[in-house]
């Protein structure tokens, strides 16, 4: 049994239970999401990239197939967050594979584009040659399809709380990229027709 799954060609997307997930969430509070979160891993140039990486709790099968990818490539890895709550297994993996995890933009590998969103707490990561988008909290995969934004409770503990409006607003400039794909870390990945979607939700 795999534990990746490929996205396309050099990217893939796992998912592991969260620690912390409770099953009797008061729905759209700060612990309202699915039980299992998604991670990342895509082949960039000159590095392998992990992004918001967490290890299921029998990782065995999951470390061998990243060892297998990370000894085949023999580059550098990078082990990257999109927010503070999503270091998750970053630490641990970071060791494992001597890697950096700083998200700078003058450290990163060519293709994998960080984009801070002002005011939200988050960057966000475009993988230029596979059209797609890694959020973090901020966006989520839809129930039923599509996409949505985060619950408004999930923004309270920034220093100036913003609204959900506002961070529509704050996200609009994605709309710029020519998204095919949308890796959310809550919810279902949107794997074709990013973009639409993502226009969908800013409206």
């Amino acid at each position: 049994m795999t534990a990746l799954r490929e996205v396309r060609p050099g990217l893939w997307r796992w998912t592991a239970p969260h620690p912390a997930w409770r099953p009797d969430a008061t729905p759209e509070s700060p612990a309202d999401w699915p039980r299992d979160v998604g991670s990342v891993l895509v082949e960039a140039d000159g590095a392998t990239v992990l992004i918001d990486p967490l290890l299921p709790p029998d990782p065995e099968v999951l470390r061998g197939e990243l060892d297998r990818l990370v000894r085949v490539r023999g580059v550098r890895v990078a082990v990257l967050t999109t927010i503070a709550f999503h270091r998750r297994s970053r630490d641990e993996l970071a060791r494992r594979y001597g890697a950096s995890t700083s998200r700078a933009r003058g450290s990163l590998p060519p293709g994998v584009e960080p984009l801070p969103i002002p005011g939200a707490g988050e960057t966000m990561f475009w993988l230029a040659a596979h059209r797609t988008l890694v959020p973090g909290d901020r966006i989520m995969g839809a129930s039923g399809g599509g996409l949505r934004l985060c619950p408004e409770s999930w923004l309270g503990y920034l220093s100036r709380c913003i609204s959900l409006g506002e961070l529509r607003e704050r996200l609009r400039p994605l709309l710029e990229l020519p998204i095919e794909v949308v890796l959310v870390s809550h919810g279902e990945p949107v794997l074709t027709g990013g973009r639409q979607a993502l226009a969908e939700l800013l409206g």
